[in-house]
């Protein structure tokens, strides 16, 4: 057994690497610059985690993603291996721990936002870091052309120098070719080297349905689709209604979105992994993390932003290999509602300014002060005390963040932390003088490890009943055990936090380029257009389409989606029916033509195939007859 393959079975239990995984593991050991575009589900972690595990020193990761740094970095320490991160609003003493414990070795994993990229006590840190391997997750962020563009991004680069001589191993689940190549030359890539596995999923047969009754339909689904599923929507409270309604149809159902105070999101999310709730009714923010591998259906009541971000979400059913469905379903009126929250989500940018003086206002902040400080956050609070839309407050606020001036982060990342700030020697002599706290720094001790080296997450719930006592006694102690200078206490807030990544400014000093703004939201147009096209093409197979948009070019037709069943049912190969189907659609869209002409014109079929493929176009809507019986193209 290879050196690689005992890392992997020691950590990670798996006794063989998946298509493409060893040899993405290969070109980093070879000091080579790397990308990596693997599917949702594909593995990608494996990529560059085995070859950090590899080598002497330390992996420096760089997401923008709260949520998957945190899971990542207690999924490492469940397997022993030591990990760290660091992002927006944590405490400056939690940093510097982080940096300390990556300076002198202490660390085999740290995971970093790009925005802290700027810092100097982060650059100077870097300069001493023992790191052999520079990661950058989601690297579609680093392109214009990308569906998650983000500016901070472009910063990356400019650390190669202060870590010479090691390789980048960059990785996406959704990029276009055009991202592909962007990736590699802002990454500053010696030579381009791309692994690409095919985005196919064989398992995963894709539906779209043109539905005015969705309930309906989407009951039907349930019931005839056994198994674990989620249901997708845009907004929080219709995925509480969708989920009574579930309910109140015999299915159990549950609702999840990023407003719910962590213990309840903890306990839904739970409850449907264990299969004690079948269906999840979610916002996106469902998802991350969640690596559930018997969903066997997932479906979309909404029309997502976009064909990367419903590729994705589709994606997390099937991971098990075994059939499973991805069904959207739209009406007509679906389409210019979307339409209209994609202008909410680009206000223009003197609404953005008025935001943001807004928000500096609503935080009591002065202007020059406020830089890396952290506020409990509402959105919705925030943005009825100033009238704004909701939607509206949210688009600019994204925008805000993409640019480098705040960052939010939901209550899902917001945990209640402890860490000792004494010796132990300090603590004993503590705990002799003060004997009454005796026992509770004992059960503390006893509960968590590493308390003395690191930030620990604690539940103050779970110490009050080890402890016999009320959540609120045991944050009262440890509030005195802060002031005692004893400990450094991070009290859960209950509320998203939102940072200040710099000083409040004047909102005139707002500086969001009218360049880069209007190309954002032509891409986003482009993208929203992408997936309309998507679900009204009703002539070509769905995964062909999916694929083609990642630039997979020679795939062929599932044979099990809408487009392919109702194709399967006119008794043509593929070759015959795309044969005759490339020549009709020009020929008809230039003018009209009987049967008959069009016969005459086609080449390579006979009348037979004119007519079973004619009568399929007519039957999904593409033609039509004119009043003297000629066939035309529907425009």
């Amino acid at each position: 057994m290879s050196e690689l393959s005992k890392i992997l079975l020691k950590y990670w239990g798996f006794n063989s690497f998946r298509p493409a995984q060893e040899e993405i593991i290969r070109s980093v050991l070879d000091q080579r610059d790397t990308l990596a575009l693997l599917p949702t589900g594909g593995g990608k972690s494996i990529c560059f985690q085995v070859p950090v595990m590899a080598r002497e020193g330390m992996g420096l990761v760089i997401t923008p993603l709260i949520a998957l740094m945190k899971d990542q970095v207690e999924n490492l320490k469940e397997k022993g291996i030591k990990a760290a991160a660091i992002y927006s609003g944590m405490h400056p003493t939690q940093i510097e721990v982080a940096l300390n414990n990556a300076v002198h070795k202490q660390l085999k994993f740290l995971y970093i936002s790009p925005e802290r990229l700027e810092s100097e006590q982060m650059q100077m840190s870097l300069r001493k870091m023992p790191v052999n391997t520079l990661v950058v997750d989601e690297a579609h962020c680093i392109s214009q052309w990308g569906y998650d563009f983000r500016p901070s991004y472009l910063k990356i680069a400019d650390i190669r120098s202060i870590v010479p001589g090691i390789p980048v191993i960059a990785l996406t689940a959704t990029a276009t070719p055009s991202v592909v190549d962007d990736i590699q030359e802002k990454l500053l890539f010696d030579h381009k080297n791309l692994f690409q596995q095919s985005f196919e999923r064989k398992n995963l047969t894709y539906v779209v349905l043109h539905e005015e009754d969705k309930l309906n339909r989407l009951l039907r689904v349930t019931r005839n689709i056994p198994g674990t599923g989620i249901v997708y929507m845009r907004n929080r409270r219709k995925t509480v209604e969708i989920a009574d309604y579930l309910k109140a149809n015999q299915v159990s159902a549950d609702f999840y979105h990023a407003g719910l105070n962590p213990a309840e999101r903890s306990k839904k999310q739970d409850a449907w992994k264990q299969g004690k709730i079948r269906v999840m009714v979610s916002t996106n923010a469902f998802g991350m993390g969640i690596d559930k591998p018997d969903v066997r259906f997932v479906v979309h009541l909404d029309i997502p932003d976009s064909i990367e971000a419903y590729f994705q979400e589709a994606g997390r059913g099937g991971r098990d290999g075994k059939r499973s469905y991805a069904v959207l379903m739209y009406h007509e009126s679906d389409i210019p509602e979307v339409k209209q929250f994609l202008e909410l989500q680009y206000p223009p940018i003197d609404t953005i300014r008025q935001v943001y003086h807004a928000l500096g206002n609503y935080l009591k902040l002065a202007i020059g002060s406020g830089r890396d400080t952290s506020f409990g956050f509402s959105i919705n609070e925030f943005a009825h005390t100033y009238n704004f839309p909701p939607a509206l407050a949210t688009g600019a606020l994204k925008l805000l963040e993409k640019d480098g001036y705040v960052k939010m982060q939901d209550i899902a990342d917001n945990d209640s932390l402890l860490f000792m700030r004494t010796s132990k020697e300090d603590l004993y002599k503590f705990q002799v003088q003060n004997a009454r706290y005796d026992k509770f720094i004992k059960t503390i001790l006893r509960s968590y490890s590493g308390l003395f080296t690191e930030f620990v997450k604690i539940n103050e719930q779970e110490l009050a009943r080890r402890l016999e006592t009320t959540p609120e006694k045991v944050e009262m102690t440890l509030s005195y055990l802060e002031k005692m200078e004893l400990v450094i206490y991070k009290k859960q807030t209950g509320k998203p936090l939102l940072t200040f990544l710099t000083e409040r400014m004047d909102g005139k000093q707002i500086h969001i380029s009218d360049e880069t703004y209007k190309h954002r939201k032509i891409r986003a147009q482009e993208r929203l257009e992408a997936v309309f096209n998507y679900i009204t093409t009703s002539t070509r197979c769905r995964s062909i389409q999916l694929l083609a948009y990642f630039g997979e070019k020679q795939s062929h037709r599932c044979g099990k989606c809408d487009v392919c069943i109702e194709r399967n049912k006119i008794e043509l190969s593929e070759l015959e029916f795309d044969t005759v189907l490339e020549q009709v659609k020009p020929l008809l869209s230039e003018q009209a033509l009987t049967i008959k002409e069009l016969a005459e014109k086609v080449k390579g079929a006979n009348e037979n195939q004119i007519i079973k493929v004619i009568q399929w176009l007519l039957d999904n809507n593409k033609v039509r007859y004119d009043a003297a019986r000629r066939l035309t193209w529907k425009k």
